[in-house]
């Protein structure tokens, strides 16, 4: 009982910073960023401390506390953004998708009509709230790309704090056979090359959320 009263009392202070984070967003969240050491001791857990960044990028933050949680909250999200056209091509998404008999397309038909993407990551990257991904799943590319709501479902295990740390835990899953492209996503696609007015969505989802499962 003791413990389930703490891991809540850690849910919740999670979840008000993140809140915090939300009030404080800015068009520019690290104006000093250039300045900043690149070896900082972080004193935050690598979950807060990714929140805390992922959603000063504009990125959607839902965590988590287990399997039916994300269902719930993916439910939530659907019905919200009247979405009906979700895609999952990954086997592990597809399983837990079926499990709980959540309806989504696992093949290419109509594609071109997409709503939302549902992949996996390689890694969550906490010190700069980036989402690290690669194709080397058979989500490829597109599902990261094209669709206008891109949901990333991810784990606790693969918070690390920096970008050679999401390389690292890469190596270890694919050994020398790495991926042909790696990216790192910070935020929603976005451009200011419009008469300097921010556009999000430009290139690539207006939308980013990761889904947290601890």
């Amino acid at each position: 009982m003791q413990k389930n009263i703490k891991n809540t009392t850690a849910k919740e202070q999670m979840l008000k910073k993140i809140r915090h984070a939300l009030l404080q967003k800015r068009e520019h969240p690290y104006p000093n960023f250039e300045e900043t050491a690149l070896h900082v001791r972080e004193t935050e857990p690598m979950d807060i401390l990714f929140a805390e960044r992922f959603t000063a990028v504009a990125g959607k933050f839902v965590y988590c506390e287990d399997e039916v949680s994300f269902i719930e909250n993916l439910l939530s999200l659907a019905e919200k953004e009247k979405l009906r056209k979700m895609y999952a091509w990954e086997s592990p998404v597809q399983q837990l998708l079926d499990r709980y008999e959540f309806p989504f397309f696992r093949t290419e038909k109509d594609f071109m009509e997409a709503e939302a993407g549902i992949t996996t990551c390689e890694a969550l990257i906490a010190r700069s709230g980036s989402v690290l991904v690669s194709n080397g799943n058979a989500g490829g590319r597109r599902l990261n790309i094209y669709p206008h709501i891109h949901i990333v479902v991810a784990y606790t295990a693969q918070l690390v704090m920096d970008i050679k740390d999401g390389l690292a835990l890469m190596q270890q899953k694919y050994g020398a056979a790495l991926p042909s492209l790696i990216s790192v996503v910070t935020g929603p696609s976005r451009t200011a090359d419009i008469e300097k007015t921010l556009v999000l969505g430009a290139h690539g989802p207006k939308e980013l959320y990761v889904f947290l499962l601890d």
